[in-house]
């Protein structure tokens, strides 16, 4: 990405050009910009732009494009003067070009030199990932339990971890699954393959303490369960407690079978300590943001910036938001790394494609208008 061009005016109005090829920038000022506004480079707007929205540049004819973060994000629905606001009303989106057309690493980027020497301070664990944190997980394999947890967490950040003092804290999984579920449907490996690996964050050093009720769909003991692509949960080093369990006599005998199996799981976790470990051995999820229009100028660069240090470091940077990437999947397969990168690549998209029809869903519609209202600012 071209250097972030700012055409300021005076302190409280100023646009923001992300790619020298833009021919639209965004408002930035908090009760946007009025008519007859003027920049330095002779601009003028034409009419009110709210924060956040996009003024044209330049002139753009009828069915011509808008370029933004130099790529093509849509089309003219009509001729846009310069100094315009474009709205949503102004722009029709392009169609996404079919996954078997797409070109595979065409533009790959040149190679940053590698960076080496660089190190933390990690919890290593029996599997081989290492953690940067000392947690206590609890997994829950039904939501209907999310309450009890609630409770518990806050009881044992009370009462337990000042005991042990090597522990930095304790996460309650919560999820909307396990209840009335399909739970030998196709696609049910998605949320139970989720539950399970997030039980197996390097952060909670193996010590896996799972909470169910007893008659869900998703009974515990599944989620120990490895497969061809994932790890089994060794049964020694996992605890599971039924909210159903007869032995229970009311709320407080649940609270404190919890408490019991969660303080033997802490006894172990306060003897980890942390050792050097080389910076390639980090792997950091990223997680999506505020779907707002400065992200893409000060989050993601900044988010991609330190991205590219840490695989210089040969640390692995992970993304998710498959919804957003699909329809964005062209401007990445030709800066695979190689063929084969891309190809993978593709065959997500295409699991992606094939999930969403057998649901008969269409993956343009999944936003409100007020969502839309809200977002569209971003492109």
């Amino acid at each position: 990405m071209a250097n972030i061009e700012i055409r300021q005016e005076t302190p409280t109005a100023f646009y923001i050009k992300v790619h020298d090829t833009d021919n639209v920038a965004i408002i930035v000022n908090d009760n946007g910009l009025k008519a007859g506004t003027r920049f330095p480079d002779g601009l003028e707007l034409i009419e009110h732009i709210p924060q956040g929205h996009k003024v044209a540049l330049l002139d753009i004819p009828a069915n011509g494009e808008i370029i933004r973060y130099g790529e093509v994000i849509g089309y003219a629905v009509r001729a846009i003067p310069r100094g315009s606001w474009i709205d949503e009303s102004m722009v029709v989106l392009p169609e996404a070009p079919p996954l078997h057309t797409l070109p595979l690493a065409t533009k790959v980027p040149a190679p940053l030199p590698p960076l080496e020497g660089y190190t933390f301070e990690g919890y290593r664990n029996a599997d081989g990932s290492v953690g940067t944190k000392n947690l206590l997980g609890i997994t829950t394999s039904v939501h209907c339990v999310a309450g009890v947890v609630d409770y518990v967490v806050k009881i044992i950040e009370r009462d337990l971890l000042p005991k042990y003092p090597n522990v930095d804290g304790v996460v309650g999984l919560n999820h909307l699954y396990g209840c009335g579920v399909a739970i030998n449907a196709p696609a049910a490996v998605v949320p139970i393959r989720t539950i399970h690996n997030i039980s197996l964050n390097p952060n909670f050093g193996g010590e896996v303490m799972v909470i169910g009720l007893g008659c869900e769909k998703l009974q515990p003991e599944r989620l120990l369960v490895g497969t061809d692509d994932v790890q089994a949960i060794p049964v020694e080093s996992a605890s599971i407690v039924s909210l159903q369990d007869e032995k229970h006599v009311g709320f407080q005998s649940m609270v404190e079978d919890i408490l019991q199996v969660a303080e033997r799981h802490l006894q172990k976790l306060n003897q980890r300590q942390r050792e050097t470990c080389p910076a390639s051995e980090l792997v950091v999820g990223m997680q999506c943001g505020g779907s707002d229009a400065f992200s893409g100028v000060t989050a993601n660069p900044a988010v991609g910036y330190a991205s590219d240090l840490l695989v210089r470091c040969g640390a692995t940077v992970m993304f998710s938001e498959v919804t957003e990437v699909r329809d964005a999947i062209h401007l990445l397969t030709p800066r695979a790394v190689n063929e084969e990168v891309g190809k993978r690549l593709l065959e997500e998209m295409e699991w992606y494609d094939n999930y969403l029809n057998m649901g008969k869903t269409d993956r343009s519609a999944n936003l409100r208008r007020a969502t839309r209202k809200a977002v569209w600012q971003t492109w």
